[in-house]
């Protein structure tokens, strides 16, 4: 096979002479069109760009009815659920607001599980998780799904290890990922697996997305999560951690410029946002080394120094105990900076 330019599309058919990846997109009524349309857009960008073998793509539904994804939109599926059979590269469940009602489907949930079998990799986006929980797939597994489900989706499934922070979780050949557009980082993982780096990042870039999220990246920022904390003493702390992150942010400094005890302002801090203030001032320290990296050229020792981290060793312990890699490579894979610049 000749070796293929990844900056300039590549016509599909080349590779039509491989037996293809069978991708196949389970949806049903009230399914969300976003988390379909999220993953068909960037296989078919994948294929448009080389991939080998190219990604056979079939949206299927129960009876092949069409999903109706609000007042103004229908969605044509492609086959009946039915009548898909194996052996099936991926099988991935969307998610949605029928996503109950179809989790709560005897028949959609038979043939999930029949399809799981005959599959190398299952996945399932936001709600599609219920699907796949209710089809005893993700029993003892870790996985995600949309932030504010999550707790209704552990409760309801005590089995399932459910962890509401990251965009996506890998457990052996089972992937969930968050809400909606994380449809997106998910997909650009499976492609990078398939097809290596160099096509997932000219995919990302083709899409005019962010350039791969690691998938235990938050779901959400700190800095635009919402509601604020309730208490009016953790939200002055708040707004002087995020404002002043260069500054001495130690417990005992936040408590005497807040004019309580340390023991009370933990205290305060664990009832209203759940982990201690020192925690708190990390994380926040880490995701805004986390914009400068992919939104300046900053060398590491001033984004560090910005950030409040002492050293560039402190950011890069911080960072990846936050990340999970460290922040050279997370600027490498998440901009376009030249790996030159990267490991400035």
């Amino acid at each position: 096979m000749e070796v293929r330019n990844l900056g300039q599309p590549v016509f599909p058919a080349y590779s039509r002479t491989m037996e293809p990846r069978h991708f196949v997109i389970v949806g049903y009524d009230a399914a969300e069109l976003l988390d379909i349309a999220c993953v068909v857009a960037s296989l078919e960008c994948a294929n448009w760009y080389g991939a080998a073998p190219y990604y056979k793509v079939r949206l299927a539904t129960p009876g092949a009815r069409p999903i109706d994804c609000g007042p103004t939109v229908t969605l044509q599926a492609g086959e009946r659920l039915e009548r898909v059979t194996g052996p099936v590269d991926t099988m991935l469940v969307s998610g949605g607001s029928g996503s109950e009602d179809a989790a709560a489907d005897r028949l959609v949930l038979a043939h999930v599980r029949r399809l799981a079998r005959e599959s190398r990799r299952v996945a399932s986006v936001c709600t599609g998780a219920w699907i796949l929980a209710a089809a005893g797939l993700l029993d003892g597994r870790r996985a995600t799904t949309h932030w504010r489900w999550a707790g209704a989706l552990a409760a309801r499934h005590p089995e399932v290890r459910v962890d509401p922070g990251p965009i996506f979780i890998r457990d052996g050949d089972v992937y969930t990922s968050a809400g909606v557009t994380s449809a997106l980082d998910l997909t650009l993982a499976l492609i990078e697996q398939d097809n290596g780096p160099e096509l997932a990042r000219t995919v990302a870039r083709q899409l005019v997305t962010y350039l791969q999220r690691p998938g235990n990246q938050a779901q959400m920022s700190m800095f635009t999560a919402a509601p604020p904390p309730s208490d009016s003493l953790v939200r002055r702390v708040v707004d002087h951690v995020t404002g002043h992150l260069d500054a001495d942010l130690s417990v005992a400094a936040l408590a005497a410029g807040a004019g309580v005890s340390e023991r009370h302002l933990t205290r305060l801090f664990l009832r209203h946002l759940g982990q201690t203030p020192g925690r708190f001032v990390r994380e926040a320290r880490a995701e805004a080394a986390a914009h400068l990296l992919t939104s300046t050229s900053l060398p590491m020792a001033t984004v560090a120094a910005r950030c409040g981290f002492g050293t560039t060793e402190t950011l890069r312990q911080a960072f990846t105990a936050r990340y999970g890699i460290p922040p050279a490579h997370y600027r490498l894979t998440q901009s376009r900076m030249t790996p030159e610049a990267a490991g400035t």
